[in-house]
């Protein structure tokens, strides 16, 4: 399934981070679908999870909807299975390592290649705590995307160049996803320190709202991430697919636009 690595030498590459589940399967079946049509370059899928220490209140609020709905981790994996065939951009699926644990490592990574998952990100589970983990996603071809912060140490940064796959996500700020104060402002140094010791692609998320922002930093990364501003029309628009895809695809084509001109 390696291919995350190819999109990125399209050019700028767009991610789209969407809570699977919220409010629906469905509407985020046809959600990943109108993503890609407006632009998207890879789709994160993100698994709900009663306790996401690092999601802001916007994708908390989706992902309590995404659980209320009965959304698990089971289910995702049968989405993007259902998915396949029908979306051409990688998907990627991101949550915390609990689900995964009580799902089964290994069955988990076999289950996730066979459903056509490209990569996994799990923000709570560094590389040093899940060396295990990320090995196996490895055997199975499913790359295992590395998180790093403004203040990553040097060593671990190294460590990060030496066993990153697909691309690494550089965390924009310290703080929540969705947050809109607080965006890193040595932006450019930060980049520069981590692409010394990291050769694959970098992409930059979290505070990403739109595409002035999107146009600044798509200067010194490889690719932009956007969530919370993405999650926040399915909350608003949700209830009615076609008003969700008529919201979504215009803003999602501005975001594109702004990163590529």
């Amino acid at each position: 399934m390696r291919q995350l690595g190819n999109v990125f030498n399209k050019g700028k590459c767009l991610i789209s981070f969407v809570t699977a589940g919220d409010p629906d399967l469905e509407t985020t079946r046809s959600l990943v679908l109108a993503l890609e049509e407006a632009g998207v370059d890879i789709i994160e899928l993100g698994v709900p999870f009663s306790d996401p220490q690092a999601d802001g209140p916007v994708i908390q609020a989706a992902g309590q909807r995404a659980l209320k709905a009965g959304t698990t981790l089971s289910k995702v994996l049968d989405l993007a299975r259902n998915l396949k065939g029908d979306v051409k951009a990688p998907l990627v699926l991101m949550g915390y390592y609990n689900p995964i644990m009580s799902y089964g490592e290994e069955r988990f990574a076999l289950d996730a290649a066979e459903a056509g998952i490209s990569g996994v990100i799990v923000p709570d589970l560094p590389f040093d705590e899940g060396e295990d983990f990320y090995s196996t996603l490895d055997r199975q071809g499913v790359d295992g995307i590395l998180m790093l912060t403004p203040n990553t140490e040097e060593r671990r940064l190294i460590e990060t160049g030496r066993r990153g796959r697909g691309f690494v996500y550089c965390v924009s700020l310290l703080g929540i996803t969705g947050q809109e104060s607080g965006f890193h402002e040595q932006m450019g140094e930060y980049i520069a320190r981590v692409r010394k010791h990291v050769s694959i692609p970098l992409a930059l998320g979290f505070g990403i709202e739109g595409p002035e922002r999107a146009a600044r930093v798509a200067s010194i990364v490889d690719g932009v991430v956007v969530g919370s501003a993405i999650v926040r029309l399915v909350e608003k628009f949700g209830h009615d697919r076609k008003e969700l895809e008529n919201n979504v695809k215009p803003f999602v084509t501005s975001l594109k636009n702004a990163i590529t001109i």
